[in-house]
């Protein structure tokens, strides 16, 4: 599978994407699951100053985590007048009936960050399971044998089982030979922290306190495993992972309580939406989409056109990484963290 550099995507769609500012502005409507991670206020902002840059205007909904509520919010931006459809699903299969409507009236759809099985929608995203990938190896880098327990994403985001397949992939070999060992892993309903937090209690509470490592799927899921770990004295003695490069998981990667937090810059992904949105809008075939490739990855292996924009780990050795890319201040990234611990606060 082809994996897009997103400042390199960027550059191929900035003439395409001027060409489409110079027909008439197009309604981009965006139907957004909730704004629970901190992540999505930055995907908007971005979105939303492309779309207006290029001429077109930006509508938008909150679903506030209900699928049904989702549902009759993209009914709304297409009574809007809404020219092409931007849709972070709340729940991937509930999510068909308005793809369907948008289609049934010519309005094309963007798949946005979490997949919506629908060759009539065009998916963009980061490698997701090179993400879990990603994850596995910083926590078996630092904890190469022991039990490890799995907190996953949403069961209603197909995300959360690609996570766990990139997750497994690298772990194989280790679970395989007794090295590593499973010993409690759990979806976590609506990716909220609070319901992380109580899955790894429980994970701790069965297995007395004995898990040496844990591979949680996003910066929330992190958290909320951080404060169970916390509340027993285990902060900073267990890896945890996490994604998204959400500030308060990356200080918690500066103090020790989060080994990796894989960053996806939302601010791209919401720019090269905004520009696939408005060539669609204007006619553009989704095959001829720069930089698409065709896709059947998903669980129920339809065919559809995709891209994929590259993820980058973020760890205590490159924290500068993101700083120096001005997604967060270094003054966030070392609130606490004591002189002389991390290069990136010295």
């Amino acid at each position: 599978m082809k994996i897009l550099n997103a400042a390199l995507l960027g550059a191929v769609f900035a003439v395409s994407f001027a060409g489409s500012a110079l027909a008439d502005g197009k309604v981009i409507g965006v139907s957004w699951s909730n704004f629970q991670e901190e992540r999505w206020k930055t995907d908007e902002a971005a979105m939303k100053a492309a779309i207006e840059a290029a001429g077109d205007s930006y509508i938008s909904a909150d679903a506030q985590s209900s699928a049904s509520k989702q549902l009759t919010d993209v009914e709304a931006l297409i009574a809007q007048g809404a020219n092409a459809l931007i849709i972070l699903a709340q729940d991937a299969g509930a999510i068909g009936p308005a793809v369907e409507k948008a289609s049934a009236e010519g309005i094309p759809v963007v798949g946005y960050d979490r997949l919506i099985e629908n060759p009539e929608a065009f998916y963009i995203t980061f490698d997701n399971k090179e993400v879990g990938r990603m994850q596995a190896r910083a926590v078996l880098a630092a904890k190469p044998e022991g039990n490890y327990a799995f907190i996953k994403g949403s069961a209603a985001d197909p995300n959360a089982d690609f996570l766990f397949s990139g997750q497994m992939e690298v772990l194989k070999e280790a679970m395989d030979s007794g090295k590593v060992k499973n010993v409690g892993e759990a979806y976590t309903d609506g990716w909220k922290p609070e319901n992380a937090q109580r899955n790894m209690e429980q994970i701790l509470t069965a297995n007395d306190n004995k898990v040496d490592a844990v591979v949680a799927s996003n910066d929330g899921t992190a958290g909320g495993v951080v404060a169970a770990l916390s509340s027993q004295g285990m902060d900073g003695t267990v890896p945890v992972s996490g994604q998204d490069g959400d500030h308060a998981a990356l200080n918690r990667v500066a103090l020790g309580t989060q080994t990796v937090s894989v960053w996806k810059d939302a601010r791209e992904l919401g720019k090269n939406a905004a520009a696939i949105a408005s060539l669609l809008a204007n006619g553009t075939a989704m095959a001829d989409v720069p930089g698409a490739v065709k896709w059947s990855g998903g669980p129920g292996g339809v065919e559809m056109d995709a891209i994929f924009l590259a993820p980058v780990p973020i760890t205590k050795d490159n924290l500068n990484v993101v700083i120096d890319a001005g997604w967060v201040s270094k003054d966030v990234v070392c609130q606490g963290v004591k002189a002389g611990t991390t290069a990136a606060c010295n």
